[in-house]
């Protein structure tokens, strides 16, 4: 049954893909509002039921390619190694997606990439259904930094200013609710600094310079907003 499973898996991700490809090569030939469903179901060769079975809204054939990335922030907290900060993996992580000129980093000069910008960052129903995206990225944050706990892989433990005794009765479920409110702050401002860094690259290559002349001020600029994180966002620091 697992193998029938995995075949099904991974024909519908074929499918995706295929169904995204075409549309955003239309997209990029015509532009976003000049192609309609249909003309993408036909590209496709797909009905548009089928198509809308795969993707509910025309703005998400084009940011499909972020659905990988959603739970890509909670993944680098929860994958982190044994002692390391949420904050420093996470940091660590845009440093290394900089250094392969990661398209999500905004630091890839490569025409496809430079086109799907232009495509997504000029498209206002794009840009404004790319926040229902950065949302679940804060939720899915907010959750695994939840689950990491404040101060954990940063020193926290006893002596750190929390009460280390058993039960603490009713205050258990405030401190819960404060806690998860903090998790939720922080993503959000974690997730807003590595939007905000990817898109100042990105206008960086747009006004034509490369990738390669990027890279160093790229790596200068997170390291300064991590270490402004780090300033604000000392319990999972």
């Amino acid at each position: 049954m697992s193998g029938e499973t995995g075949l099904r898996e991974r024909k519908k991700q074929r499918m995706y893909q295929t169904i995204s490809e075409a549309a955003i090569s239309l997209f990029l030939q015509r532009g976003f509002d000049q192609v309609s469903v249909a003309d993408v179901a036909a590209a496709a060769e797909v009905s548009k039921p089928t198509l809308f079975r795969y993707f509910p809204a025309k703005e998400d054939l084009v940011l499909h390619r972020f659905a990988d990335h959603e739970d890509e922030a909670a993944r680098v907290v929860r994958d982190r190694p044994a002692g390391q900060s949420p904050l420093a993996a996470l940091r660590q992580h845009f440093l290394e997606g900089l250094e392969r000129r990661d398209p999500i980093t905004g630091l890839n000069d490569a025409e496809g990439v430079l086109a799907f910008h232009r495509l997504l960052y000029g498209t206002p129903s794009l840009v404004a259904r790319l926040f229902a995206y950065v949302s679940r990225s804060e939720e899915a944050l907010a959750s695994a930094l939840a689950e990491a706990g404040p101060g954990d892989g940063a020193g926290g433990g006893p002596g750190d200013g929390r009460d280390d005794q058993p039960g603490g009765g009713a205050d258990d479920g405030a401190d819960s609710g404060a806690e998860g409110l903090a998790a939720r702050l922080a993503a959000g401002q974690i997730i807003t600094v590595q939007r905000i860094l990817a898109e100042d690259n990105w206008r960086r290559i747009a006004e034509g310079a490369t990738a390669e002349e990027v890279h160093p001020g790229a790596v200068a600029a997170a390291d300064r907003a991590f270490a402004m994180l780090r300033s604000g966002l000392t319990p999972y620091a």
